[in-house]
């Protein structure tokens, strides 16, 4: 009973929480807003405007499984300040940018940064929790990223309408000041020994990933394909129906369902487990995805929104919570890297392939492949789970 009143919102908590959130609301701020000014101030093309995007994200995945065993060399929280550091100058340096392949070696490089940070902040907040109350705290966790989708965006675009590009630079600047000083507000305790197994031998599969979280970090990587249909593709679809005035509160929507959903499915998830919650999470999800499909009105699309916001809001805590819990305490940055580098890839994949789909056959048919696709996943997860709760021969 002792572990069920542990704190989960301590300062450390709390300040590892602000640091992923104003980290992400750079990064999506940043994704809205620089195609945008790839071709209105450098008078770029729509496909250097889409690079300017998949770049930053090619650099994150391509760092991921270094990142785990390098914030065991130097530890995590001093890997969290370094790459938060160099987050925060690569941001001061948008400020001084005007040509595109600048721009692109800087977005490569602030990839890097952010896939250290992010495997460090996913790591150091599993450490922060109560073992028992993994679940609930690793949900409300992933909440500072689902509400910097909201935020990102909407300051981005909200401040285009009164001040320059280059204002706007500073402004995102400043809130990574505030990251840094987050950072140092964060108390870990390092494990004993962590590092040893990096140190010493050659470099191996095992110092890269986590083998044992690889399997629902596969599971999660389908989700975050089909999640990528609605990243990529909301706002011109909503725009191609004639709701563009409704696609700027979809995301609002999709927000207020999560938080309000997420206190108690992160508590049904430590109780029940993980199929209780899982399961339904996956139907609902292909129920907004189908709702999706057959949008035609506003009220359609905000539905298709709260039920992809319960669905998939607690899917990505709840897969996460399951990739570290395959792995030793020890090990949790290896997990945390493991998990992300394949959902991440997921949504760099699912926007190269989807949008092929929609040149062909229109985005109609791609929210019902999708809606198929996590049907699949239903069918693996159960497979998956199954076989974890088999006894195991001595």
């Amino acid at each position: 009973m002792k572990n069920q009143l542990e704190k989960i919102w301590t300062r450390s908590f709390i300040s590892i929480f602000m640091t992923q959130f104003l980290v992400f609301v750079v990064f999506y701020t940043l994704i809205t807003t620089l195609p945008l000014y790839v071709i209105q101030e450098m008078d770029g093309t729509e496909a250097q405007g889409g690079l300017v995007v998949t770049s930053i994200l090619i650099a994150a995945i391509a760092v991921r499984p270094f990142s785990a065993g390098l914030l065991d060399r130097i530890g995590k929280k001093k890997g969290l300040v370094l790459s938060v550091s160099v987050f925060t100058l690569t941001t001061f340096i948008y400020i001084g940018i005007e040509s595109f392949v600048p721009l692109m070696i800087l977005r490569f490089i602030h990839g890097l940064s952010f896939g250290v940070i992010t495997t460090a902040t996913g790591a150091i907040a599993a450490d922060l929790i109560p073992p028992a109350r993994r679940g609930a705290g690793l949900g409300y966790f992933a909440m500072s990223m689902n509400l910097a989708v909201v935020a990102g965006p909407f300051i981005g675009l909200s401040l285009l309408q009164f001040v320059s590009f280059k204002t706007l630079f500073i402004i995102l600047s400043i809130f990574m000041i505030v990251g840094i000083l987050s950072t140092l507000l964060v108390h870990v305790k390092e494990p004993v020994g962590a590092e040893t197994t990096v140190k010493k031998g050659k470099l191996s599969i095992h110092s890269l990933v986590e083998l044992k979280a690889l399997p629902i970090a596969i599971i999660a990587s389908l989700i975050s394909l089909a999640y990528a249909s609605i990243l990529s593709f909301i706002s011109v679809y909503a725009e191609s129906i004639g709701l563009a005035a409704a696609a700027s509160f979809f995301f609002l929507v999709f927000a207020g369902v999560m938080l309000l959903s997420r206190p108690s499915l992160g508590r049904a998830f430590d109780s029940r487990g993980a199929r209780f919650v899982i399961l339904p999470c996956l139907l609902i999800f292909v129920a907004g995805l189908v709702m999706l499909s057959i949008t035609s009105s506003a009220w359609m699309l905000f539905v298709a929104a709260a039920l992809i916001g319960l669905g998939y809001g607690t899917l990505l805590p709840s897969f996460q919570t399951m990739a570290i819990q395959t792995a030793e305490p020890a090990r949790s940055g290896h997990a945390t890297a493991t998990f992300f580098m394949l959902y991440d890839a997921g949504i760099a994949l699912g926007s190269f392939i989807w949008g092929l789909v929609v040149s062909g056959y229109g985005y109609q048919s791609l929210y019902l492949v999708c809606a198929v696709l996590v049907l699949v996943v239903m069918v693996l997860f159960n497979m998956y789970y199954k076989k974890q709760q088999k006894p195991h021969a001595s």
